[in-house]
């Protein structure tokens, strides 16, 4: 079976990758002419009680200091052409480098996010296949109608129900936090035992849609004719179901995986918070609650860079899985 070669796969991710830069500088600009637009004073906050009581003077020399006293299209440049230079300047929220912000949350993010991810694939593969092998009976009811309710069920209530069950009913999981109370050290056991159960609702949440999709997908390959003649063939149930059906009807899901990226990262915030888990959920909402222009411009584009990995990422696997994808045409 032919596969895409190196050079239409790297042709694809040139053309992405071009692509990106007009987005992430109109997204960051975006940051800064919001956050202009926003009541909420950097100086005021930055200062808290003491600028109540501060001269004007004082306020004035500290928006110099802190570069918010010119127009956001000014501050916002400045941060681009730094930030191109690695230079991500400084949380006023904060009070760290920006850099070193994100350097401290960003690991125990991903850390969730890849724990939950696959999780929900993996529950939603396992599940999807097994009701539509028998579309219609009471495995395939059930799961569908787990599914239309956990669709409606924002992360932050799952993450409650959980705390809830796991850890104030059944003792079973710590309900929140990185590390056990009366200690700072995290070990290998801990952080299993920690990370559990915010992974568990991060999956649960994603699980719905990954579920769904499988299920549709394997169901209507069940029906082709080439799988139809595999089974007239006398080939073992099995081999049909994972040699046929299963790869042809998982297609769909690849491109799915691009698309909940966004979602991912929405609930993964949720999750954080509720669990107090030390990612980058806090310095988001310090950001946001103190017009952190430097830290809001740097979050928003790794999440939105996030975003564009994960579609670039459905795209390969979907042309590698499927030769029929011609890439250049992506």
């Amino acid at each position: 079976m032919n596969r895409p070669g190196i050079r239409p796969v790297g042709r694809l991710v040139g053309r992405r990758l071009l692509a990106a830069v007009p987005v992430l500088a109109a997204v960051t600009f975006g940051v800064f002419a919001v956050a202009a637009a926003s009541p909420f004073d950097p100086v005021q906050q930055y200062a808290g009680s003491a600028g109540l009581t501060a001269s004007q003077e004082t306020l004035d020399q500290l928006r110099r200091n802190l570069h918010v006293d010119g127009p956001f299209w000014e501050r916002w440049w400045d941060w681009l052409t730094s930030a191109l230079t690695g230079d991500l300047g400084d949380s006023t929220a904060l009070r760290q480098p920006v850099a070193q912000v994100i350097g401290e949350r960003l690991g125990w993010s991903v850390l969730l996010c890849a724990a939950g991810f696959a999780l929900a694939v993996l529950a939603g593969t396992v599940l999807g296949v097994a009701a539509a092998r028998r579309k219609g009976g009471l495995l395939d009811r059930a799961v569908t109608s787990l599914s239309y309710t956990l669709e409606a069920a924002p992360p932050f209530w799952i993450g409650l129900l959980g705390i809830w069950l796991f850890a104030v009913q059944f003792h079973l999981l710590p309900a929140g936090g990185l590390t056990d109370s009366g200690t700072d050290t995290v070990t290998a056991g801990g952080l299993l035992r920690h990370l559990a159960l915010p992974a568990l609702v991060l999956g649960i949440s994603q699980l719905p849609w990954f579920l769904l999709y499988v299920r549709q997908g394997v169901g209507d390959a069940l029906e082709e004719d080439a799988v139809r003649g595999a089974r007239a063939r006398g080939l073992a149930e099995r081999t049909v179901l994972l040699g046929h059906a299963l790869r042809s009807g998982l297609l769909p899901v690849l491109t799915l995986i691009g698309s909940r990226i966004p979602e991912l990262i929405t609930g993964a915030l949720l999750v954080e918070t509720v669990f107090s888990w030390p990612g980058i959920a806090s310095a988001t909402v310090e950001a946001a609650t103190a017009t952190d222009f430097p830290l809001l411009a740097a979050l928003t584009t790794l999440a939105t860079v996030a975003v564009l990995a994960g579609n670039l990422l459905a795209d390969l696997l979907y042309g590698l899985a499927d030769p029929r994808v011609a890439l250049e045409e992506m």
